[in-house]
């Protein structure tokens, strides 16, 4: 019998045991290699229980013009993962009593339109109102100063009134890595490296610069009419609260257990903030709690996306089972951690495989046209669409059809015993749901 190894990272102990013999390992595996295969998956990959590891791999390149392959240490920009930094960072100085979480905005910067009406927890929750429609502005701008960037925030109409509604806002977590700096008197990189990464024992940490060598980053490759191109220039300076960060996907498994399983970083009453639901998108601060993908289980988890970068964190709190995914060329994190977490959970899950269209006689859309509990198949000429986007669906046999934006989508169309379609099998990710038709 094969004894069981231990795998130190930093302070923490996985046990894997045997992993290589255990079929959960094996189907986990099977499913990640098929995508890099199929769907040329580039990153790495972490799944656990109960501090078992169940797979952990690298996959791709970190650089495709030196074909310098990913590793387990090589380290991902995290995208939009990097707001729960943010949150913790901001939640950190309230518990100091260096700010509140009712603090309006109008206390930091007293000019700013209707920022007394606007709290540090409308920003943390994507309640503020904030227009989130100057990412290309300033982003990407070499040169442009903070008050800058500030001013332009400023003279942008509102989405809508302060805490009326919700809209996911990256505007207000610049916001809030500005106020941390006013705050703190430090900047959000040295904040975050001394407050949070070093606490967390979170050495291959940090936020990105524009100017420092980072060791074993991975650089970033977008889509771009089906090619894998370079990404355009990223300001880093002003990049960040709501992106920035980066970590190996060892790190991010660190974090994960110091934020569930600690108090170093956070005190408990911090974290049930944290991890509490404060409007009907289920956001927390700098989390999702529960979202779409949670299975029917405790899931808090995130997702980011950015030029290149896809990235997804998900602890699904009462069966101790945590996903990671980090990658550099855009492959769809989130979907595939909804992947992972299924067969985690025993859940069916089919491998990918290559769609190819076929032809078939278009007449028998009409059939397919109704609404299943939420989504709408509908016809425009001889094409057959998803949704009300117009999402074309090409066919790959005469009742199962792959999206045209992505092909891991499928739909297929079941017909009862008088050959009536009466419900739809979606699939996203190798993960099957039923639709039953509903008009």
């Amino acid at each position: 019998m094969k004894l069981k190894t231990t795998v130190i990272i930093g302070s923490l102990i996985l046990i894997a045991g045997g992993c290589t013999q255990n079929p959960l390992h094996t189907q986990l595996e099977d499913y990640m290699d098929a995508h890099a295969l199929v769907n040329n998956f580039s990153g790495t990959v972490l799944v656990t229980r109960n501090d078992s590891i169940l797979l952990k791999k690298a996959y791709g390149y970190a650089d495709y013009e030196w074909k310098v392959k990913n590793t387990i240490d090589t380290k991902f920009s995290l995208a939009s993962v990097s707001k729960q930094f943010t949150a913790a960072a901001i939640l950190q100085l309230a518990e100091r009593k260096k700010l509140s979480l009712d603090d309006r905005l109008s206390k930091y910067y007293p000019d700013f339109p209707k920022g007394h009406l606007i709290t540090i927890k409308m920003l943390l929750t994507h309640n503020s109102g904030v227009s989130d429609d100057v990412e290309e502005i300033f982003f990407s701008n070499r040169s442009i100063k903070q008050d800058s960037v500030i001013n332009y925030i400023m003279q942008r109409p509102f989405a809508f009134e302060p805490n009326a509604q919700t809209a996911y806002s990256n505007t207000g977590y610049y916001l809030l890595a500005m106020i941390i700096e006013k705050v703190s008197g430090q900047s959000y990189s040295t904040y975050l490296n001394e407050q949070v990464f070093k606490k967390a024992n979170m050495t291959n940490s940090g936020v990105s610069s524009n100017e420092t060598i980072i060791k074993k980053l991975a650089k970033a490759y977008h889509h771009k009419e089906g090619k894998l191109i370079k990404n355009p220039y990223t300001n880093w300076e002003r990049n960040i609260g709501m992106d920035g960060v980066y970590a190996t996907i060892e790190d991010l498994y660190r974090w994960n257990k110091n934020l569930f399983d600690s108090a170093t970083v956070l005190t408990e009453a911090s974290k049930r903030q944290m991890f509490t639901s404060y409007n009907e998108h289920n956001f927390g601060y700098g989390v999702l709690v529960n979202p779409f993908y949670n299975h029917g289980r405790d899931l808090i988890g995130h997702d980011g996306g950015f030029y290149g970068t896809q990235t997804s964190f998900n602890k699904f709190r009462e069966d101790d089972v945590f996903v990671g995914i980090l990658s550099n060329n855009e492959s769809p994190s989130y979907l595939l951690a909804y992947g992972l977490s299924a067969i985690a959970f025993g859940i069916p899950v089919e491998l990918p495989y290559e769609h190819k269209e076929v032809p078939i006689d278009r007449e028998i859309f009409s059939e397919y046209v109704g609404n299943y509990e939420g989504i709408k198949i509908h016809q425009k000429g001889d094409r057959l669409l998803y949704s009300e986007h117009d999402i074309e669906l090409i066919p790959e046999s005469e009742s199962k059809f792959f999206r045209a934006d992505d092909n891991n989508r499928t739909i297929e169309f079941i017909r009862n015993e008088e050959g009536e379609v009466y419900q739809i099998i979606v699939v996203k990710a190798g993960v099957k749901e039923i639709k039953k038709k509903t008009g």
